[in-house]
């Protein structure tokens, strides 16, 4: 399911000239995949509870392999779309049935451990899909990226079959209708308005229905979840007051890392002119780093308060994003590489600590729930932040261009320099005499969209790094709370 989420980032430019469509509406093939994981997650204490962990993984496997085929074959850009949607539903019920079974199969104390070891098969497979989809597309084709992991899936069909437990609820809730489908309406009206905005424009009819029904529903769903009797969304978990202080942090966390695992093979191709393959190893150097720095991290969750971990982290994500803000065409693969073991060795740091917090601060029987409650909401403020942090991209892009462009005129020596050196060529090549003005300026507007890609990813990349520097300051009562618990 991670490969799944990670290896498509590298096939962004590819998609986008495949179908000529913007990079606002081509980052759907993450931000959809993402969004819907989010509303997979609210399903996993239903599904565990009706049929058990093992049917509960053996259903949605087959949910993702079908969803694969779906994407792998479309002949348009709304079936991958579809595809990447299944794709992500099968992966929002799995991801939290396994941690929570991983978290049960383990002893108090040894809980850090066990998550340690969960987020290390989630960063180890993170690590592998963007060089993989690096190597695929340029092997073969850009839709093999949807087809390799199905091999994995075939690997993990027997497995779960043979070792999951399979422990159903004698009493199974009622399935929420009400709440699921006003969740995906809300996450369908938003996710569209702001990736539509830009190019519908931000006061149209369209785009302001669209935000009006999604804030709607998302209201909606929250008075829904309130009632008494089934839910997808445990309300009462909210009660907790380390619980919901870990909600937050997490969610600052999600906002940097999800991006950023979105941003950085994106800017390597557009702004360093990496291959596809290039893009993807530069990652993944960093997320090994970051696997084998799981299982430490999860065993010193169980022995050291988890404010001061989660403050350190982030003061060296921060530090990890800001030499991305400052690359440019000129900026090496090896720099590159560099500036990612900065910072996303602190992702795997604070990660067990996050998750340790949240699920030690529950009752036994609200673990099920806590778990998805917890992915929910970090997937979603990361798939939403991703969403509007590709716009603010764009935006960025469109203004530089814009400014560049009205710095052209006669009186700028150095683009005149460099129409007369293109003219120059022109003539020893002896291309005719009529096509060498419009030429020129072609490539001189070349040159503009590539600085404009340069300054417009800059100001992305100090964005993520204060979403990660504001993290600090929850963490810092997260330690107040872990103090005062502990003097109760």
């Amino acid at each position: 399911m991670v490969v799944s989420g990670t290896i498509v980032n590298v096939a962004v430019p590819d998609v986008m000239g495949a179908y000529g469509v913007g990079q606002s509406e081509v980052q759907l093939l993450s931000t959809a995949f993402m969004i819907a994981m989010t509303t997979g997650q609210l399903l996993n204490a239903w599904v565990v509870a009706v049929v058990g962990q093992r049917w509960g993984f053996i259903g949605t496997l087959i949910l993702f392999f079908f969803g694969s085929l779906v994407a792998g074959f479309a002949d348009n850009f709304g079936m991958i779309v579809l595809g990447r949607v299944l794709q992500g539903a099968a992966a929002g019920v799995i991801q939290p049935l396994v941690m929570v079974t991983l978290f049960q199969a383990y002893p108090e104390g040894k809980r850090g451990s066990a998550l340690g070891l969960y987020v290390m098969g989630l960063v180890g497979a993170a690590s592998v899909g963007p060089p993989a989809g690096g190597l695929l597309i340029e092997m073969f084709d850009w839709r093999y990226i949807f087809f390799a992991p199905l091999l994995l899936v075939l690997v993990a069909l027997p497995l779960g079959a043979l070792f999951l437990p399979s422990v159903r609820s004698k009493t199974p809730p009622a399935f929420d209708w009400i709440g699921f489908i006003l969740i995906c309406s809300a996450l369908y009206c938003l996710m569209t308005a702001i990736s539509n905005g830009p190019r519908e424009g931000w006061g149209s009819n369209y785009i302001v229905m669209l935000f009006i029904i999604g804030i709607g529903t998302s209201i909606a769903f929250i008075q829904s979840q309130r009632r008494v009797g089934s839910s997808m969304l445990d309300l009462s978990l909210f009660r907790y007051k380390m619980f919901v202080i870990a909600v937050v942090v997490t969610s600052f966390s999600a906002i940097g890392n999800f991006a950023s695992v979105y941003a950085v093979p994106v800017a390597a191709q557009l702004v360093q002119n990496m291959t596809p393959f290039e893009a993807g190893l530069a990652l993944m150097p960093s997320m090994m780093l970051a696997m084998f720095i799981m299982p430490i991290s999860g065993r010193l969750s169980d022995k050291i308060p988890p404010h001061l971990a989660v403050i350190t982290g982030f003061v060296f994500l921060t530090a990890g994003v800001v030499p991305f803000a400052y690359a440019d065409p000129n900026t090496s693969f090896m720099m590159i590489v560099i500036y990612g073991l900065i910072g996303r060795w602190a992702t795997a740091f604070v990660q067990p600590f996050i998750m340790n917090t949240a699920l030690n601060s529950l009752p036994e029987d609200k673990l099920n729930a806590g778990g998805g409650t917890l992915n929910f909401c970090r997937q979603l403020v990361g798939s939403l932040g991703t969403n509007l942090w590709v716009v603010f991209v764009d935006r960025r892009i469109d203004f530089h261009a814009s400014t560049l462009t009205a710095t052209q005129s006669s009186a700028a020596a150095t683009s005149a320099e460099l129409l007369r050196g293109v003219d120059k060529i022109y003539r020893e090549a002896g291309v005719p005499e009529a096509v060498h003005q419009a030429g020129g300026l072609h490539y001189l507007g070349q040159i503009i969209e590539a600085q404009a890609n340069v300054l417009g990813f800059q100001d992305g990349f100090w964005v993520l790094a204060a979403s990660y520097a504001i993290g600090i300051i929850p963490a810092w009562f997260m330690g107040r709370m872990y103090y005062e618990n502990k003097r109760k």
